[in-house]
């Protein structure tokens, strides 16, 4: 398994930035895909961003040309940042990671969470 400890949250104005980070407690290489999640409340949890083992990204249609996820696997840290932020980014910010057992079997791991909070 895997343990991920996400960071950098904050609150900040709109049209500010931020960047995430996540710490994942093994060689990230070997983790077939990360992502980063939000969940406002009321809302279903969605996807943010994510990246493939092998460098693949892909960005949900309210984040693009915003954010930039990438991974650093000499430090084993996954990046997600945040830039002209706004109001409707506020969530909690989730790191994901996805470790791939069989073709049809996989097991997904979840961080705590860290609170961005974006005012008008």
């Amino acid at each position: 398994q895997v343990q991920l400890v996400e960071s950098g949250g904050g609150l900040v104005q709109a049209g500010g930035s931020l960047r995430l980070s996540c710490v994942a407690s093994r060689d990230i290489f070997s983790i077939y895909a990360m992502g980063w999640y939000r969940q406002a409340p009321g809302m279903q949890r969605e996807l943010v961003a994510s990246i493939s083992s092998g460098g693949s990204t892909n960005y949900a249609d309210s984040v693009k040309a915003r954010f930039v996820i990438s991974r650093d696997n000499a430090k084993n840290t996954l990046y997600l940042q945040m830039d002209s932020l706004k109001p409707d980014d506020t969530a909690v910010y989730y790191c994901n990671a996805v470790l791939k057992l069989t073709p049809w079997r996989s097991e997904n791991y979840w961080g705590q969470g860290t609170q961005v909070t974006v005012s008008s």
